[in-house]
Formats: structure tokens, C-alpha cells, sequence
């Protein structure tokens, strides 16, 4: 396997070289394969031919439980991460899914363990497909229409029918389907929607209703009920008033009052086992999104969390309806419960690894165990359960054991050299009850004293939040380069409150970009940093972020990596996905509006591009149905006409974001060949000076 990731990587650098050759001066515009290299000097990214096998860790995501006891998760031995079957704790992973494309979604069958549902798309273009597979004979048969996008199928009670979103009708509109998996019939229109985005949550106990969420926005979404004969609609959760108290951190606001009608966030909804009410997330009680019962008969809704100033974000139920399991993120770090419903008191368990990141949570069919995905900044994602011992009976509290079910390998890495996550809070430029609004950042620090040179990490979302989880090329970054990482969680995050989520909206949304120039100035304190070797890097959102921050801070930064970011408003809203397009106006304006696309253009990096003085490294894949390629291909024009260095690297075979593990390698490589120059490193030493 090492020998054929190195090769992999060499086959497509050794190929480009000669092209390159005669192009020493000036780097050309090389294709090779599915990838394109524009203004790069191939010969300093082949100087990293080692990093393929430096990298080469390994994780495991949990998927679903199957009928049988066995488990479904999703990791990568080869080019792609794929799904694999475990039988037993540390047992031998079994794959069975062998695509080209990655393949990391299913839903298992809720009695029948030989079927299984799984979701797979073409070259990052998320057209996803639904396919049933039988998992005895190797069978695959496929649900969906094999061109429109679809996601989110959801097993009725029966085994029979499945529920599920997608854009078959016309390619704009957001609908609900319903297919029979034993019938050849095509799925049949359950709800004709449009531009909010519509999500299969549930059946009810008679699969007569489906719980659905429609969402408008990260805080613009409802809960109802649908009839999946009539098509009559319940619905659970209305707008409600909402008291304007700012997010954690920044004085805390629980509570809404009877004022005035505003929206509510709605993430996630089950069925209570017995049928007579719903379990769902919500933050209709505050700033704060919480777990919260909706009762059928009676409509009357009651906070199971309350008083708590940190985001609910996801949960699972047994099936016996004993226990609900819940995660809350503190901070950028989960905290899971376990709680007994019946005794109306949380379960005490075996600690998981300190400052963990959860990313499932699923109890299975006989509601003694439940699996957690997780990971560490120092330990990569892998798959714990907890077995419940209830034999004591009902009125009895259960005592639980933690089970290691994956071991994965973090690879050649030292992990003497791993860097933990450091949270710290940097004051901004502007102030909240007369001090100054911090802003929460993740800090990664090298050993030894610096100064070190720095990248400033932005997520993209922009309504998302930097999470400490694993990343073997960050350790490799910090651990082996000697790069400080710092990822702060700018103004407009998640996990912070609805108040600080909505500080970047609208003609607010360069606010958060001058929270990066603040951070500069903290970082020009730390006697560890070296103030005069920053680079600011992003992807998707945050890829538009690390190009305003170089329009704005030029002149404090030693250059710039944007991955499939924003480079104009205006031609990213006309050129999104049709059925992206008003999701995303609800976020950063309606460019329809003479006054808000005049502010859009302003704003927008392309228009600025004069102002970039400093290297740029722009990464696309060019199926993005996201974030369109046009964006990073005009961006590179316009930086170039104005006299501007650019690297420019593009897949053909990606979309937003880089998944095959041979485009990756590149694309890493590509960075840290960038970053050496960027930092004056000695290629050979890769020690900064």
C-alpha cells in the first residue's frame, strides 16, 4: 500500500515534469490526467514525494447497526473511503462497497440484515444516488433516478418503504419522495416543495405520518408532520418570539418572551417508541439549541434541557424508549449524556478520551448499546459503544461498560510530536457591555520556544465552527514543519448563540473579516509567532474569508491558500446549484436587491483583487455544484492582470473539496511546497529559518 500511494503521487508529478521543463521561468499551465497545474513549479511540489506516506493514517466513522449486531462504518483503504462490515469489537473490517467514487452514507435495513441502503455520487458533483444493496449475494439495485441529487432516505416502520429528499421534478425544487424497495416502480412525488431545503426525519409508530424539518436557514426552519396518504400537514414547531439576548461569552439570553414572532432552529426529530409524541432539537427556548418533547394529542411542548447555555446537537433514542442519548457541544469539545427517561435521571459512564469531538450516535435494535464516533486532536476518528447493563430492572439505574470497537493508525507521524488544541479568546475590535468582544480560537503550537511561522485556518459554513478533531496533515504541519495553526471561530460561528451566529449577516458580513485583522494583532503579541510569517488559508467560505482577509491585510501577510472559496457574491449566487441558491440569499443577501448586490460587489475579494500583493495559492475542484469553478478560475485571472502571483491547482474529477486520496496527496503537496516558500524554509530540511 505504501509503495502504490508513492507511485500514484509520482506517476502524476513525474509526468507533468517534462512539460514543465521548458517553462522554468514561468511556470506553464500543465494537464495531467484529471489534474490541472496552472503557475505552479512542479519541481518543488515533487520535493514532497515522502509526504503520501507521512500522511497515510487511517480512520473509522460509524455508519448504522445492522439487524444482526454487526456494524456498518466507513473507512478508507484505498483511494477512497468505503463501507465496511464489523462483527465484533477490534474484529477484521470487512468491506463490501468497491466503488471509484467514495462512499461514506447508508442506512441499514431496521429488521432485515441482509439489506442495506447506500448513497453515492460522480466526481464530487453530489448528484447522489440511492442504492439498495443485498448484503448476502453482493446485489445492487438502484432507487433513484441516476442524474437528479438526493439524500436522507429514511426506512418506514415495515421495512418496506423509504422516504427521502431530491430534485428529480425539475432540478431547482427541494421535494419529498417515497419508493417501495421491492417494487420496480419509480418513486413516487410524496411533497411537491420548492427553494427550502425539505429533510425526512422519521415515521411515526404507524407509518401513516413522517416527520419532516423545512429549512430556510441556520435559524429560519420548522418541524411538522406529514400524512403520507392525504398530504395533510401538522405542525409541531410555529414561530415564536425571540427576546435579542447576545450568545454565550457575550452575555447569555436563555429565555424568549411573547414580544414579536421570529424564527426557529430546527435540527433534528424522532418519534417517541410508544407514538405518542416527537423528540426534537430545537432552540426555541433561547439562544441555545435543546432537546425538547413535542406530545401528538395534546401539542404541548416541554424543554428536557433547561438552563443550558451550550448547543444540543444530536441525539438518539432506544427503541425501548428507556433512554435518550444526547451530545452538547461546550465549547467546540462534546459532552455526551445518557439519560434514563423512566427514572428521570442521567446514567453514569466510563469517561470517553478528553476534548473529543462526536460525530454519531446511534443505539441498536435491542437498545443495550450505542455506538459513538469520535475523535481527538491527537487521535484520529474511531468507534467506542457502551453496553447497558439493565438486568436489575427498570427501577434500577443501569451500570454501562465502554467498548473499543476500531483501533485506527495514525501512521508514520511522531505522536511525541502531536500538538494538542489550545482554546483561547482574542479581544476584537468592537466591544459588548463595555469590553471588548472575545473571540474564541483553537491555537495548535510546535515544541520549542519560535518564533514559529503561523496559518490562520478559517472554516468555511460560515455558519459552521473549527472543532479540534483529527488531521494528520495538520500534526504534520505543526509537528514536522513547525507551522503554529490557529483556527478561530469568527463572528457568524455555530456554538456560540443565535445572537454571535447573526453578528456576519448581511451588510455585516466584513465584520468578521476585520475580527481576522484583530487576531493579527494578537498574534504580533505572542513572543512564540512570528508576526512577519502569517499565511491565512480557508475553504469554501472560508476560502472567500482568506481572500478578503488578503485584500485587507496585504501588507501583514506572507501570503494566501484559498480552496474552492467565494470570489464574488453576485456571480457565486447567479451561478450556485439551482437548488442552493435562495438557501444561500438567506445567508449573504439577495443580489436582486440593487442595494445589496451594490454591496456585494464592493465587498466582494474579485473587485478588490488589486489590493492582493502577496503569493496565493487557489485549489479547485471543477464539479463543484457548490461553490462554482468560475469563481476560482476569475479570481486567478484578475490577480494575474493585476501583476499578482497565483498557484493554481484543479481536479476534474472532485468537487467541493478533495476526497480521492491520490488528488490529495497532490493537493498537500501543492501546500506545503507554497508554504516553504511562503516561510523561506530549506526544502531539504523543511526547517524554518
Amino acid at each position: 500500500m505504501k509503495h502504490s500511494t508513492r507511485f500514484a503521487f509520482l506517476s502524476v508529478i513525474l509526468l507533468a515534469m517534462p512539460l514543465a521543463a521548458s517553462q522554468a521561468a514561468a511556470p506553464a499551465r500543465i494537464e495531467q490526467g484529471n489534474l490541472i497545474f496552472d503557475g505552479i513549479p512542479v519541481e518543488e511540489v515533487m520535493a514532497e514525494a515522502e509526504l503520501p506516506l507521512v500522511l497515510e493514517s487511517r480512520s473509522a466513522s460509524f455508519v448504522d447497526w445492522l439487524a444482526d449486531g454487526s456494524m456498518v462504518i466507513a473507512t478508507r483503504f484505498g483511494n477512497t473511503t468505503q463501507l465496511h462490515r464489523v462483527r465484533a469489537p477490534l474484529a477484521m473490517r470487512e468491506q463490501f462497497t468497491f466503488k471509484s467514487e467514495p462512499v461514506t452514507a447508508a442506512v441499514a435495513h431496521p429488521y432485515d440484515a441482509n439489506r442495506l441502503l447506500f448513497l453515492k455520487d460522480e466526481g464530487g458533483n453530489e448528484r447522489l444516488q440511492i442504492w439498495l444493496r443485498d448484503m448476502e449475494s453482493g446485489e445492487e439495485r438502484l432507487l433513484t433516478d441516476g442524474r437528479s441529487r438526493h439524500g436522507q432516505p429514511v426506512f418506514a416502520r415495515d421495512g418496506r418503504r423509504v422516504a427521502f429528499h431530491g430534485n428529480a421534478r425539475d432540478g431547482a425544487s427541494n421535494d419529498l419522495y417515497l419508493a417501495d424497495i421491492d417494487s420496480p416502480a419509480a418513486p413516487r412525488l410524496l411533497l411537491a416543495g420548492g427553494s427550502d431545503a425539505l429533510y425526512v426525519q422519521d415515521w411515526s409508530l404507524t407509518d401513516r405520518q413522517v416527520a419532516v424539518i423545512r429549512y430556510r436557514s441556520i435559524t429560519d426552519s420548522e418541524l411538522f408532520l406529514l400524512d403520507v396518504d392525504t398530504g395533510e400537514q401538522v405542525r409541531v414547531e410555529p414561530a415564536v418570539a425571540f427576546n435579542g439576548a447576545n450568545g454565550n461569552g457575550n452575555g447569555n439570553g436563555r429565555r424568549r418572551n411573547g414580544a414579536a414572532p421570529a424564527t426557529v432552529s430546527v435540527a433534528q426529530a424522532r418519534f417517541a417508541h410508544d407514538g405518542r409524541g416527537l423528540f426534537y432539537i430545537s432552540d426555541r427556548g433561547g439562544e441555545f439549541p435543546g432537546l425538547h418533547y413535542y406530545d401528538v394529542y395534546t401539542r404541548e411542548v416541554r424543554d428536557l434541557t433547561p438552563g443550558t447555555n451550550w448547543d444540543v446537537e444530536r441525539f438518539d433514542l432506544s427503541r425501548d424508549g428507556r433512554f435518550v442519548a444526547y451530545t452538547r457541544n461546550e465549547g467546540g469539545v462534546d459532552r455526551l449524556v445518557l439519560h434514563d427517561l423512566g427514572l428521570k435521571a442521567d446514567v453514569l459512564l466510563p469517561a470517553l478520551p478528553p476534548n473529543a469531538v462526536i460525530s454519531s450516535l446511534r443505539f441498536d435494535k435491542d437498545s443495550r448499546r450505542l455506538a459513538v464516533s469520535l475523535e481527538t486532536a491527537v487521535s484520529p476518528e474511531d468507534v467506542y459503544v457502551y453496553e447497558l447493563d439493565t438486568s436489575a430492572g427498570a427501577t434500577v439505574p443501569p451500570t454501562a461498560t465502554l467498548v473499543r470497537w476500531t483501533q485506527s493508525e495514525t501512521g508514520p507521524l511522531d505522536p511525541a510530536k502531536f500538538a494538542a488544541a489550545q482554546l483561547v479568546h482574542f479581544p476584537t475590535w468592537d466591544q459588548v457591555g463595555n469590553r471588548p468582544r472575545m473571540i474564541p480560537a483553537f491555537v495548535y503550537r510546535p515544541q520549542g520556544p519560535g518564533p514559529h511561522p503561523v496559518i490562520i485556518d478559517i472554516h468555511g459554513g460560515p455558519e459552521s465552527q473549527h472543532r479540534p478533531g483529527w488531521s494528520s496533515f495538520r500534526q504534520y504541519l505543526v509537528g514536522e514543519l513547525g507551522f503554529a495553526v490557529v483556527a478561530p471561530n469568527v463572528r457568524g460561528s455555530s456554538g456560540y448563540g443565535r445572537s454571535y451566529l447573526s453578528l456576519d449577516d448581511g451588510l455585516l458580513r466584513e465584520d468578521a473579516v476585520r475580527d481576522i485583522g484583530a487576531l493579527l494583532v494578537w498574534i504580533g503579541l505572542q513572543p512564540d509567532l512570528d508576526r512577519n510569517r502569517v499565511v491565512v488559508a480557508g475553504g469554501s467560505y472560508g476560502g472567500y474569508m482568506a481572500l478578503a482577509s488578503m485584500v485587507h491585510y496585504s501588507d501583514r501577510l506572507a501570503g494566501g491558500i484559498d480552496t474552492v472559496g467565494i470570489s464574488n457574491f453576485v456571480t457565486f449566487l447567479t451561478n450556485t446549484s439551482d437548488y442552493r441558491r435562495d438557501l444561500r440569499r438567506a445567508e449573504y443577501g439577495d443580489e436582486r436587491d440593487p442595494r445589496m448586490r451594490a454591496h456585494l460587489q464592493a465587498i466582494s475579494p474579485l473587485t478588490n483583487a488589486a489590493q492582493i500583493r502577496k503569493p496565493l495559492l487557489i485549489v479547485q475542484g471543477l464539479n463543484d455544484p457548490r461553490v462554482p469553478a468560475s469563481e476560482s478560475e476569475q479570481m486567478m485571472a484578475m490577480v494575474r492582470a493585476r501583476g499578482g502571483e497565483v498557484w493554481y491547482l484543479a481536479a476534474r474529477d472532485e468537487g467541493h473539496g478533495f476526497r480521492k486520496k491520490a488528488n490529495s496527496d497532490v493537493y498537500r503537496a501543492t501546500m506545503v511546497a507554497f508554504l516553504k516558500r511562503l516561510a523561506g524554509m530549506n526544502p531539504a530540511s523543511g526547517a524554518a529559518r
